[in-house]
């Protein structure tokens, strides 16, 4: 499978080919870490987002009109780019990505939960999980966090702003189309869930 990059531009294109480089020739998390200059420049830069995705979804994967538009995918399947747009007064389901990555705010504000799982949970119990909260964030445009799982990887997020939020993730996997969890905190409950894509379907021809 050939690379897609939906939103083709020279600033894109280049962004990708430093992250591949970047990754060949640094460990996971120092390969973050030195992509976290380039990756705020991504943020801070309007020139290069269709405003189309930028707005909500109808029909969304994570409901609430939360969308999940996908911007670039590798042929492999191991990266990719997208922004998750949630309108104002919405907030996500707490869940996982079950990926490394980087995670940063394009506009709008977000208030951010992070989890974690309480120790002597039943850690391999696909339908129970045990959660507290770790910690909360309060971010603005410009803002990004770096995901390696296990930490900060289960996680909701809810617009406070008046305008929408928009998200821009790098993810070392085809999240929209992977198999993920959400968590239902106070039921200590979890399920299995896939996005989806707002855009494109998943390679096996499904939408979500």
């Amino acid at each position: 499978m050939e690379d897609e990059f939906i939103v083709d531009s020279p600033r894109i294109r280049q962004f990708i080919a430093d992250v591949r480089l970047t990754l060949q020739e640094h460990p996971v998390q120092e390969a973050l870490t030195a992509l976290g200059p380039a990756f705020a420049a991504l943020l801070a830069d309007r020139s290069w987002m269709p405003d189309e995705y930028t707005q909500p979804a109808v029909e969304s994967g994570m409901g609430g009109g939360i969308a999940t538009w996908l911007l670039f995918r590798s042929g492999s399947g191991d990266l990719s780019l997208f922004s998750l747009v949630v309108p104002s007064g919405s907030a996500t389901p707490v869940h996982d990505h079950l990926a490394w990555g980087l995670v940063g705010l394009y506009a709008g504000e977000q208030d951010e939960r992070v989890y974690r799982r309480v120790n002597g949970s039943r850690t391999h119990d696909e339908l129970h999980a045990k959660l507290e909260l770790a910690e909360q964030n309060h971010l603005r445009p410009g803002d990004f966090y770096l995901l390696m799982p296990p930490e900060g990887d289960i996680h909701s997020v809810a617009t406070i702003s008046r305008e929408a939020s928009v998200s821009i993730h790098l993810l070392g996997n085809d999240t929209g189309c992977t198999w993920r969890h959400a968590y239902e905190p106070q039921a200590g409950t979890v399920r299995a869930f896939k996005s989806g894509w707002s855009n494109v379907p998943c390679k096996d021809g499904e939408t979500k």
